[in-house]
């Protein structure tokens, strides 16, 4: 079960503790015990379980400590009824080709179960920004392989080889820098300073944008845009950074 170690926490950054930024937050998980340990972990941050009932969720957390391959099932489920949702998956341990399996299946992040209160906090909220986080034992083994004539070819690519999303271009010039402020977290009142139009004019934008990229809310179109906008910019074989963090 991952450790309490909240004593010798670091104050979570702004976008876990903001309450006008809640994040709607799914645990996908059997382990009672876990459940509840992660309920515990995660109260007082911006990750809001109890909220999320009925609610499309931002991020769904999974429980990979059980059969791997109900658990990729489980996965893959989850992502078609929410394709923007942001995936943890935790687990006592991981190896590179279930990485591989769960990338494949739409897992966002991993985090093993040992790991500090900080750190599970730091790993949801660099997710839901958009990076892919991997426990310091896969990344050893991937910087092994890298180095590796042998295994060189084994090296899991992180980014998303695939096109950005049609509805991008359903984006006016205006909506999309719009659209990056919210990336940005500005509220409605910065962005109409920035681009020097009203604040009614700016929230007419954003329920535009929410309705022509099909998202609920605000944050969901913040993640959207961050895989989507980064995307269109990127080419396929950019490689996104992997932040040490256990």
């Amino acid at each position: 079960m991952i450790q309490d170690h909240s004593e010798h926490a670091a104050a979570p950054a702004a976008m876990a503790t903001n309450s006008s930024q809640r994040v709607a937050t799914k645990l996908l998980c059997g382990n009672v015990l876990l459940r509840a340990g992660l309920s515990q972990l995660l109260s007082g941050t911006g990750f809001d379980m109890a909220g999320s009932t009925g609610v499309a969720p931002d991020l769904c957390i999974v429980d990979a400590t059980g059969d791997f391959q109900q658990t990729l099932e489980l996965i893959r489920e989850t992502k078609a009824q929410h394709p923007v949702s942001r995936v943890v998956a935790i687990s006592q341990q991981f190896d590179v080709p279930g990485v591989q399996s769960a990338v494949d299946a739409g897992v966002d992040s991993f985090c093993l179960a040992t790991s500090a209160r900080e750190v599970l906090v730091r790993t949801l909220e660099l997710t839901m920004l958009g990076e892919r986080i991997l426990p310091s034992s896969i990344l050893r083994q991937l910087l092994t392989q890298e180095h590796s004539p042998a295994g060189a070819a084994q090296v899991i690519p992180l980014a998303d080889h695939r096109m950005p999303d049609p509805k991008v271009s359903k984006l006016s010039p205006r909506e999309t820098v719009i659209l990056q402020s919210l990336m940005g977290g500005d509220p409605n009142k910065v962005i109409a300073r920035k681009l020097d139009i009203t604040e009614a004019t700016i929230k007419v934008h954003v329920k535009a944008i929410l309705r022509k990229i099909g998202v609920a809310n605000r944050t969901q179109a913040a993640m959207w845009a961050t895989g989507n906008l980064r995307e269109a910019g990127s080419t396929a074989g950019d490689f996104r950074e992997v932040r040490r963090l256990s």
